[in-house]
């Protein structure tokens, strides 16, 4: 799969995908924290053992995000409510989908101009 950069929303943008992984510029990411200025690869716990701290360092941005993304794997699963509650105590919304959908809504979304930050589970 093929996704365009565009030129409306600066930072990092998800190309596509390779070797399993979200693919940035040269680099592939496993797994991916992303902002509207960086991405790093990530660690994550298992998904029902995700917390606020797993996360931190996405919600850390100033405005904060208006969502986290979170891509939960090759299929939807939903975060536990202590997860979202958390964040939504934040005033910052959850929105869970497959990891796929999750980097093809990053692209939509960034060229939108939304201010969001994305945790991304690896793709299968």
């Amino acid at each position: 799969m093929r996704m365009d950069r565009n030129a409306v929303a600066p930072g990092p943008v998800i190309a596509g995908f390779s070797h399993g992984g979200f693919r940035i510029d040269d680099n592939v990411y496993r797994a991916l924290l992303i902002t509207p200025e960086r991405a790093d690869g990530w660690e994550p716990p298992a998904l029902e053992a995700l917390g606020e701290a797993d996360v931190a360092s996405v919600l850390a941005l100033d405005p904060a995000p208006e969502f986290l993304l979170l891509g939960t794997g090759a299929t939807l699963v939903r975060p536990s409510p202590a997860f979202t509650a958390a964040l939504e105590a934040r005033g910052i919304g959850v929105e869970a989908m497959d990891s796929r959908a999750a980097a093809r809504a990053w692209g939509v979304l960034r060229a939108e101009g939304r201010w969001i930050v994305g945790a991304l589970y690896p793709l299968g």
